[in-house]
């Protein structure tokens, strides 16, 4: 079955499908395995009186996120919880999964979560983004066959791969109209990442804009990095991985988030003071070296606590940014169907938890 989307198909309708298709199978919720680089008692004393059940939505991206998860310190931290982690592969899953009312906290990317603030999706999903797991850099690229071009321009009428509605889908975006193209001149694929090497391999895609682990196996492959996530921030156009989370599950389990965003940063902690064990756990996410794994650290910046509650992000600026990516998608085709005040999209990002942990 082709599982792909031609170019011109409705980025929105990935992310607004009937939510009887979208719901998690047995298969897509990750209970405990034994696959991990070993759990580990939690840095400080557990907090026994949190008895929250909660769902969370996980990607594999390498950050503090998977080393959260697979070295199950929010478990260790909080041993009278009921947590469960549903894998994901890319921010229009997670959106699903909220839709679906399946999970309660979940990573995705500033531009998802941007359609989440906007309408149509605000009207039947109410997220806050409540962390900054990473501001992305070269661990989103464009990749290409090598010889088939030396900058994007060389790609028109080419089939470029990218999942739709995800900060990948919106830097290729930002990088056609910066060359002074427009996507129509190009053959743009939805398409998730475990799918590309398959594609690439059998010529059915000719470039790709994602992350790792596929973005190593098209380079291992033979692929180039031409452009990628780095540029685009350099243009004025940041994207981010971020930690969202119910509203409603905010107000009613604060105590839960807060603990939640204490083990990130303590995850951000190791990944900055220890890369080499941090790697150990997204070696065993990501099914790479642990040394491949280290080398992927330097495509992302990790922000602390402290850093997040700040003016620059969460506490300040990164409501702009919010609003100026929902600005540009609603320019796009199929974009979102309406744009808010800048002050409807700071309501969608609290500080709070980040605040609480730098205290």
């Amino acid at each position: 079955m082709n599982t792909r989307v031609r170019r011109g198909a409705s980025a929105l309708a990935l992310a607004t499908l009937p939510l009887s298709l979208v719901a998690c199978s047995s298969s897509d919720t990750d209970e405990k395995k034994d696959t991990t680089s070993g759990a580990v008692a939690c840095p400080w004393e557990p907090d026994t009186s949190v008895t929250t059940k909660a769902r969370i939505a996980w990607q594999a991206i390498p950050n503090a996120d998977v080393v959260v998860k697979d070295q199950g310190l929010l478990e260790a931290c909080l041993p009278n919880a009921e947590i469960s982690w549903v894998q994901a592969s890319s921010g229009g899953d997670v959106i699903k999964y909220y839709g679906a009312g399946e999970v309660d906290l979940g990573l995705m990317g500033s531009a998802p979560a941007a359609r989440a603030a906007s309408a149509p999706l605000n009207q039947d999903i109410d997220l806050q983004v409540v962390w900054i797991h990473d501001i992305i850099g070269d661990a989103e690229s464009l990749i290409v066959k090598d010889g088939a071009a030396s900058d994007i321009a060389g790609l028109q009428g080419k089939k470029i791969a990218v999942p739709f509605s995800s900060t990948a889908h919106y830097s290729l975006l930002q990088a056609i109209g910066d060359a002074g193209l427009d996507a129509s001149d190009f053959d743009i694929i939805n398409l998730e990442p475990e799918q590309m090497p398959a594609a690439w391999s059998t010529g059915d895609i000719d470039a790709a804009w994602v992350w790792d682990p596929a973005q190593s196996k098209l380079i291992a492959d033979g692929g180039e990095r031409i452009l990628s996530s780095a540029d685009t921030a350099e243009a004025g156009r940041p994207t981010f991985d971020v930690g969202t989370v119910s509203t409603e599950f905010l107000a009613a389990n604060t105590a839960f988030v807060n603990a939640w965003a204490k083990v990130q940063d303590h995850a951000v902690s190791v990944i900055k003071d220890d890369p080499a064990k941090a790697a150990e756990s997204v070696a065993v996410v990501l099914g790479i070296t642990p040394e491949d794994a280290e080398k992927q650290f330097a495509g992302l910046k990790y922000l602390t606590a402290s850093e997040q509650a700040g003016k620059d992000y969460l506490g300040g600026n990164f409501a702009d940014d919010l609003f100026t990516t929902a600005t540009f998608l609603a320019t796009q085709p199929d974009g979102i169907k309406a744009v808010g005040t800048a002050e409807e999209y700071a309501a969608h990002v609290a500080a709070g938890p980040a605040a609480a942990v730098a205290e």
